[in-house]
């Protein structure tokens, strides 16, 4: 692993010590909370364009094939991804009649990974990111596939953390929440920088991003805004994930007033495979209790 990845994932650590409380209750997948394999969809894949600040972002929405309008799911991808990471639970959701909405943030992804939003790397920054999330929920609510009053924002990762920012700051816009592995402890590691005195590239795991990634979150941390949501959230962890450790996650669960919270074992910084699988049950079980 590398240097960079380490002291991040040291940091992230720190997030365990808020939020005191006992520890939720993990609810278990039971065949009761199973959804209703009968409703199956089929779906188109569009390309919408949205656009903030005179920056152009590229997403594609998944369309169930329904009679009426979908509840709508904006998902943000991490720290280097791109909307790929989306597309993955996109093709789970649609099926079952949910819509959902990938895309790439501006200057978000690494040279593995392209993105055909405008931007680079060194103009990002998690607070460059949330207001891209704003712009593209606020575009959601006027598209004519979508059910307004049942929008839902996931993300992961760092994709998680703008998730949550954004959420407090419009709840009453959204239905809800799902975080996956969620970066709550980034302000800790970029509370490690001397803001007075910061080189001009600083890497951040995979990415080498620019001053403005310290400076824009300095002074914030979500965490102790997360006691305001009202809103349901589900929040699910890796048991093996050493980058966004399981007890930072708890704790941060613990400040939310209606959390449910799974921790899927062995399963690390990422999904996939069985461990998707597990994700995206817990997901749609989610979604279609907090639709009816």
């Amino acid at each position: 692993m590398r240097k960079s990845a380490i002291l991040l994932s040291a940091v992230l650590l720190a997030g365990a010590l808020l939020g005191g409380c006992a520890p939720k209750t993990t609810v278990p997948l039971t065949s009761q909370t199973s959804v209703d394999e009968k409703l199956s969809y089929d779906y188109d894949v569009k390309e919408i364009w949205c656009e903030n600040n005179g920056k152009k972002i590229y997403g594609q929405a998944y369309i169930p094939k329904t009679d009426g309008k979908s509840p709508l799911v904006i998902t943000s991808h991490g720290l280097g991804s791109n909307l790929d990471s989306g597309a993955s639970y996109a093709k789970k959701y649609a099926p079952k009649g949910f819509a959902v909405y990938t895309f790439d943030f501006c200057g978000g992804s690494n040279s593995n990974n392209p993105n055909r939003s405008d931007g680079t790397p060194s103009e990002m920054s998690v607070m460059t990111e949330v207001s891209d999330l704003e712009a593209v929920l606020e575009t959601a609510k006027s598209w004519d596939f979508a059910d307004s009053s049942h929008i839902y924002l996931q993300g992961g990762s760092q994709g998680g953390l703008v998730s949550a920012i954004t959420g407090v700051r419009h709840q009453d816009e959204i239905a809800g929440m799902i975080l996956l592995y969620p970066a709550f402890g980034m302000v800790d590691f970029v509370r490690m920088y001397d803001p007075d005195d910061l080189p001009d590239e600083i890497q951040v795991a995979s990415m080498t991003v620019g001053k403005n990634f310290i400076t824009d979150l300095y002074d914030y941390d979500v965490r102790e805004d997360l006691h305001t949501f009202a809103k349901p959230v589900l929040v699910i962890q890796g048991s093996a994930d050493d980058l966004v450790l399981p007890e930072a996650t708890q704790a941060a669960v613990n400040l939310l007033p209606d959390a449910e919270y799974h921790v899927i074992e062995g399963a690390d910084h990422g999904f996939s495979g069985k461990y998707h699988d597990e994700a995206t049950q817990y997901a749609t079980d989610f979604l279609y209790k907090h639709i009816r």
